[in-house]
């Protein structure tokens, strides 16, 4: 029964990263792109917090503790979208301002680009402290091989394709 749970776990995982990778290449008109990824997003994030929970084969006392962790799984995935929209936003402008040479404005320097990747590392730190934060009290009741799984399924949700989503993801460049 374990290994028919994990397997529908790491199934989920793995649809979501394809999918993932089909939604990072797919082209279509500005707007819907923009919008498809963002359904895209949270339907992955979906299945991943439930392939995580099914995985984990909680208990009724584990599962007290859930709510917490899966709030703050949603908060790091809605945190990095903020992040990706952005960056896109600001790749935007900067190829608006290259056509417009008059009102084109100079790239950021080594220093301020420094200065935004610490900034960006700050702020991923953060959130994964309060995931941390939010994960222990159900990590403390888990048994080692639901421990196991924890790290493991975590693990898996940045590999194979879906690394930008991943919420434990090292530090993206600040560009």
């Amino acid at each position: 029964m374990m290994k028919k749970t994990i397997a529908a776990g790491t199934i989920a995982l793995m649809l979501a990263g394809a999918g993932a990778a089909l939604a990072q290449s797919a082209q279509s008109p500005d707007g819907a792109r923009a919008q498809l990824r963002a359904e895209d997003v949270a339907a992955f994030t979906d299945a991943r917090i439930a392939g995580l929970k099914a995985g984990l084969k909680l208990t009724a006392d584990q599962e007290k503790n859930w709510p917490a962790v899966e709030t703050a799984l949603r908060q790091r995935a809605r945190q990095r979208a903020e992040r990706m929209n952005a960056r896109a936003e600001s790749r935007t402008d900067r190829r608006e301002a290259g056509r417009d040479h008059a009102a084109a404005r100079p790239a950021p320097d080594a220093i301020a680009r420094m200065r935004e990747g610490a900034d960006a590392m700050t702020a991923r730190a953060a959130g994964l402290k309060t995931l941390a934060d939010a994960s222990e009290p159900l990590y403390r009741s888990l048994d080692d091989s639901q421990k196991r799984r924890f790290g493991a399924l975590l693990r898996m949700g940045g590999r194979a394709g879906m690394e930008r989503h991943h919420w434990q993801r090292r530090a993206d460049s600040a560009r």
